[in-house]
């Protein structure tokens, strides 16, 4: 593990982007529904148990909170989308910010989208993916809680939805594995994924 990834601190949230921190070095955002476990993959990637605020109800990320690594890499951790009982008018307001940080933000090397390996490739799913597209952003797609599957119905699930992104969205840079932060699988497959985008380790992710 590079231990980079371990030093990582929470630095601030933000409800807008002109609050966010500078926009230099290299950002990676993590994003994904609300119950696709996002804060407790960001904290299995770090090696820490409580850096990403995680819940049992979800939808409580309703701002970009920043993390630092050091002073030149930070990672983002998004407000989860796809809650019902989140507010229309709060949701409205995460898709605003979220559409202009993708859009805006200069330090952004790629997004790291998490989905329930039981529920992949869900409309809203789609919609992130097609947004990212339109921001010419790398895509790294991690099914997680494959736990929850046996090992062979987990790798065909991968097999089916790389399939799928590489026949809708082939022209676009998207990676996929599988993951699962209780049993701390994936995670150096994610790294070295995140070392690229970063420029910490060589290039960037490998298209499908």
């Amino acid at each position: 593990m590079n231990p980079l990834y371990h030093q990582a601190q929470f630095l601030l949230s933000a409800l807008q982007l002109k609050d966010a921190p500078s926009d230099e070095g290299s950002e990676i955002a993590f994003a994904g529904r609300s119950n696709a476990g996002k804060s407790s993959a960001i904290n299995a990637i770090t090696n820490q148990n409580s850096l990403a605020r995680t819940s049992k109800t979800p939808g409580r990320t309703q701002m970009l909170n920043f993390f630092t690594l050091d002073e030149s890499h930070r990672f983002v951790d998004l407000p989860g989308y796809g809650y019902a009982k989140v507010p229309e008018d709060v949701q409205k307001n995460w898709g605003k910010a979220l559409e202009t940080y993708l859009q805006k933000r200069q330090s952004l090397r790629g997004v790291f989208i998490l989905m329930d390996i039981r529920r992949p490739l869900t409309d809203l799913d789609w919609q992130m993916i097609e947004l990212c597209r339109h921001c010419n952003l790398p895509l790294h797609v991690a099914l997680t809680k494959a736990d929850k599957l046996s090992r062979g119905a987990a790798k065909g699930t991968l097999q089916k939805v790389q399939a799928t992104l590489l026949r809708e969205a082939g022209e676009a840079e998207i990676s996929v594995q599988l993951f699962s932060a209780p049993h701390k699988s994936g995670i150096e497959e994610a790294h070295a994924l995140l070392d690229r985008w970063m420029g910490l380790g060589g290039e960037r992710a490998v298209c499908l």
